[in-house]
């Protein structure tokens, strides 16, 4: 996938350690990997956008797993931030039916780095309620009802639908979301932009699950040299990640037996996707590959040693994952 860079006046100018040699004349917050409007950077649909052909093939693209044949299921990007983000929630999938949308927007964050002292806000500190925090933004001073937390590399934080959360600055974030952009800005630091209270403030959830992810830790796969962590499982997307030596062989099919497009992002290194028949496509960090559902074996050979985020939608139901404060 070619990445889409979206400025945003929180972003910054130089996406290293990611993208070390792209230059921007304005500020980057966003780096899109599968969006609607994402393209294909090689071979013979070069050029096509994931909507495009979530159209055209459905199910041979998405999968059993994803609820709508025709709509690419997840949304995958790096987030930037060199400021604090607006303060602001998403609806979850019942607000989102309540205003005729087709799903709401629940999310995870994978640390991919993070400078000392870099921090997160996630939701309401306990007892806060909605009209406090609505007051708290007219007197000015909503981040202080907001539980702020400390993050580090290779943390993984779950966002629920409706809850409150901004980033602040000092992180590279890997975010795998609902394939929504409904996004509600309740407080924005006196910064002149768009606020919706009305809409936002309907969104809120009190009490979410939110929180980061209690997980085990890496295990060695088999008798290989590679190690996977199971980073978050949840209803609505699984993340893995992969520390690969040697040649790994994945496939699109989780223990369900159904089948899901999987999205390759590589976080350090560089190798190759390998699927019979078809030329490899070349891995390297801050790349994204989508391996489409219906391919169902493929092979990742790394050069040296390569890790990557595997996303996908899981093909039965799963709980929300447990989280801590």
């Amino acid at each position: 996938m070619l990445p889409g860079f979206d400025p945003r006046p929180w972003g910054g100018y130089d996406l290293s350690p990611i993208y070390p040699n792209h230059k921007f004349a304005e500020r980057i917050g966003e780096a899109w990997l599968t969006g609607d409007d994402c393209k294909v950077a090689n071979g013979p649909l070069k050029g096509k956008t994931l909507s495009q052909l979530s159209e055209q093939y459905q199910r041979e693209l998405v999968g059993d797993a994803a609820r709508d044949a025709r709509r690419f299921p997840l949304l995958l990007k790096f987030l930037f931030p060199q400021e604090k983000l607006s303060v602001q929630v998403h609806p979850d999938d019942e607000r989102a039916h309540q205003i005729g949308q087709p799903w709401g927007k629940t999310e995870c964050w994978y640390v991919a780095h993070a400078k000392p002292g870099s921090q997160i806000a996630l939701g309401l500190k306990p007892g806060v309620t909605t009209a406090q925090l609505e007051q708290a933004i007219h007197d000015k001073c909503a981040e202080d009802l907001l539980n702020w937390l400390n993050v580090y590399s290779g943390d993984m934080i779950y966002v629920a639908g409706g809850t409150v959360h901004t980033l602040g600055p000092g992180s590279v974030i890997v975010e795998t979301q609902q394939q929504s952009d409904t996004t509600y800005r309740l407080y924005d630091y006196g910064r002149p932009r768009e606020l919706h209270l009305e809409d936002g403030l309907a969104a809120v959830n009190e009490r979410v699950a939110s929180g980061k992810v209690i997980r085990p830790a890496a295990k060695q796969i088999g008798k290989t040299n590679n190690r996977q962590a199971h980073l978050i499982a949840a209803p609505y997307f699984v993340v893995d990640m992969f520390e690969i030596r040697e040649e790994l062989e994945l496939s699109t099919r989780d223990d369900s037996g159904n089948r899901s497009v999987q999205i390759l992002v590589a976080v350090e290194g560089c190798g190759v996707v390998e699927i019979p028949g078809l030329e490899p496509i070349t891995l390297a960090k801050g790349d994204a590959v989508v391996v489409p559902a219906l391919l169902d074996k493929f092979r990742v050979r790394p050069q040296w040693t390569l890790e990557i985020l595997k996303s996908y939608v899981p093909g039965k139901i799963l709980p929300e994952p447990e989280t801590r404060m």
